[in-house]
Order: C-alpha cells, then structure tokens, then sequence
C-alpha cells in the first residue's frame, strides 16, 4: 500500500466520521465521491453543498460562543471593587480571590482561589499562575476580604502581592490591582502605588 491511497483513505474515514458527527446521511450529502471528492471532479453538487453550507454555519456559531463568549467589560477600579465586595464581604474567614480578564479587560472568570482563618489565608502563586493559564487570561485583579472589617493592607499583603505579580509577569499577565475588602469601601492597592 503506498502513501498516497493511506492518505486517501484516512481523509475519506475522517470525512465520514465528521458527517456522521454531524448527523448527516449518504442520502443527505451523497456519497463522497458522487458528492465531487478525491475523484478529480471538481465541485459537489449544489444541494450538497448548501447542506454543506448550512453545517458550517451552525458549527461555527457553535465555536464562536463557546472561544468567545465574555462577560461585561470592567471599566473602571470603583466597578472592579462593587463587584468584589459582593463577593467576598459575607465571609468571616478570609478568601483570596482573582478576577481573571481578557485583553479589553472583560471578566473571564471570578475564582475564590484560597480559604484561611479568621485573620490569614495561604496564597500559593504556582496556583495562581494555573489558573490564569487556564482561563487563558491576559489581566488579573487579585482580592482578599479581611474578616476584622479593617481595610488595610498587611505587610503580608504586600509581599504576596509582589510574588504574584513577579510570577504572572514571567507568562505575560498583567496585574492590574490587589483589593482588600473590609468595611466601607475597598482598599485598592494599585491606587496606593503598591502593585
């Protein structure tokens, strides 16, 4: 057997798989090659290929929502911080958070990463940096609520703030906050030059 009638033949098994993925019958399209394949003739017959057509259509709506469906759009730190503190303020231990987001810094995805105690939480980067692959994100808002109510960021806060944004900035993500939610408003540590 040579390589050409291998190839042929892997193409023409591929072909029938596809149409039968798609829920197509030898009566629907015809025969691949009354339809014009590998037999040199050179187009399908137009029922065929509008069926055709219409099948592309509908698979390509399908990959468009499923590679491009995004959330809302942030556009500004005070829309970051309402939508963080809804998620987090209710806890009364702590949570460490991420908002990944695409390049128009659209939501792709809110993870509550880490859990803690009443007054600290384990931060793992490796994690971190999982996760922002697997979103496929280019920006990420990192949160964490304090359960005391008081705002502000710890020294702790800050150092891991920095490892983070080290190791994103090693794959290409951006970091764009770091908000610490407590009573009242958040505290946005890109805002205090701390990011």
């Amino acid at each position: 057997m040579n390589m050409h009638s291998t190839t042929a033949q892997a193409r023409t098994a591929a072909a029938a798989e596809a149409k039968a993925k798609a829920g197509l019958t030898s009566q629907q399209v015809g025969s691949e090659q009354e339809a014009g394949y590998d037999t040199g003739r050179p187009k399908p017959d137009a029922a065929s290929r509008e069926l055709e057509d219409i099948k592309i259509e509908q698979a390509l709506a399908i990959l468009d929502m499923r590679m491009f469906q995004h959330g809302e759009a942030l556009i500004s730190p005070r829309d970051s911080a309402a939508f963080l503190k809804l998620k987090l303020a209710g806890y009364r231990w702590e949570v460490f958070g991420c908002l990944f987001l695409d390049n128009r810094h659209r939501v792709l995805a809110f993870e509550e990463m880490f859990r803690g105690t009443l007054d600290g939480a384990s931060v793992h980067p490796r994690e971190v940096v999982r996760a922002a692959l697997h979103h496929n994100a280019a920006a990420v808002i990192f949160s964490h609520n304090h359960p005391s109510g008081v705002s502000e960021p710890s020294a702790a806060d800050r150092n891991i703030t920095r490892q983070l944004r080290d190791a994103l900035q090693l794959i290409g993500v951006r970091v764009l906050d770091h908000l610490v939610i407590g009573q009242g408003e958040p505290t946005s540590m890109a805002a205090r030059g701390l990011i």
